[in-house]
């Protein structure tokens, strides 16, 4: 299993991204832009525009993979998805990234391909958070009701499992405007025991195979 799994954007080792890919075949990246779904279409396209120039920016190429494309069709994303060697999934809400997941079948191919290992998962903030077993605790930090507000359906609590712990980003960066939020969030896994890793802005936590490092 290979991840490159970044506290904010691409974080301070694009390289090491870069050398998760190596030897995966040509530089096609899948972008999963829909923890933003919830942003006016506006903003929401400035935004995978952004994620699409900065890993072009490594000489990759990126493509939006819109799972709103692929609702209830999970033979269909689990194909889309198998043409990549990565997918870069980037930040956000989480419970809106989690609900698309689900509806469209990718929390199965992911999970799937990452096991088989054959494709390296990348992202960022909600993009890593959606790999833990559990999102509780998040909604202090992300509003879980943008999911009944924009599908009129319930939010899944449940994360991907793919992790066995939770993944905290932005702690201790107060650049960040949830930085405070998070840290209440790490403070309270703490006092509750949920195995989590907290990451700072910059910082990124590299899996290769059964080597994991926060770099």
């Amino acid at each position: 299993m290979r991840m490159y799994l970044s506290s904010f954007r691409l974080g301070d080792r694009p390289d090491r991204l870069l050398a998760l890919l190596d030897g995966s075949g040509p530089g096609d990246v899948a972008v999963v832009a829909n923890a933003i779904d919830a942003q006016p279409e506006e903003e929401r396209r400035a935004g995978v525009r952004r994620e699409l120039d900065a890993l072009t920016g490594l000489g990759l190429r990126p493509v939006e993979l819109d799972l709103r494309n692929f609702f209830d069709q999970p033979d269909a994303v689990a194909t889309a998805l198998a043409r990549f060697p990565a997918v870069w999934v980037r930040g956000g809400n989480v419970f809106m990234l989690r609900h698309a997941l689900a509806r469209s079948g990718a929390d199965t191919a992911l999970t799937d391909l990452l096991r088989r290992d054959a494709l390296v998962y990348a992202g960022y903030s909600a993009g890593a958070c959606v790999l833990a077993p559990s999102l509780r605790g998040l909604e202090h930090c992300d509003d879980p009701q943008v999911v009944p507000d924009v599908y009129g359906e319930p939010v899944t609590w449940t994360g991907l499992g793919i992790l066995d712990h939770a993944i905290v980003p932005h702690v201790d960066s107060p650049d960040h405007p949830e930085s405070e939020a998070l840290n209440a969030v790490a403070a309270r896994y703490r006092t509750e025991g949920v195995p989590h890793r907290p990451l700072r802005d910059g910082q990124v936590l590299v899996i290769d195979g059964d080597d994991a490092r926060v770099h």
